[in-house]
């Protein structure tokens, strides 16, 4: 698989929150406020060869050891499951209080 890394400011088509580029860290892929992201990639992160193009849904987060805090995200167009690492100024929080009351399973 391969990595592209690409650093790409973007509006988010879900809450049309204007993204700018993290200065260091990650490679942004979805938005801080709504955490979606969009199906843009194919055979491996950056290379934009998706023919698909639809929303990416958060669905769960997950701890992972390695990797830190993981989103799942859900093609809402072809049910692709995709799961990206969390960048700093995402508003995880937020999510997690949404999906709690929304009756979600986080997972852990």
């Amino acid at each position: 698989m391969t990595f592209l890394p690409r650093q790409e400011p973007f509006v988010c088509e879900h809450c049309g929150c204007a993204v700018e580029p993290i200065e260091h860290g990650p490679c942004r892929n979805h938005c801080p406020l709504c955490l979606y992201s969009k199906h843009v990639d194919a055979l491996g992160p950056g290379d934009r060869a998706s023919v698909c193009q639809g929303l990416m849904e958060p669905i769960t987060l997950d701890q992972d050891g390695k990797r830190g805090w993981m989103i799942l995200h859900r093609c809402i167009a072809c049910g692709k499951l995709i799961p990206n690492k969390t960048a700093p100024d995402d508003q995880i929080i937020e999510f997690m209080e949404r999906k709690g009351s929304d009756g979600a399973q986080l997972s852990s």
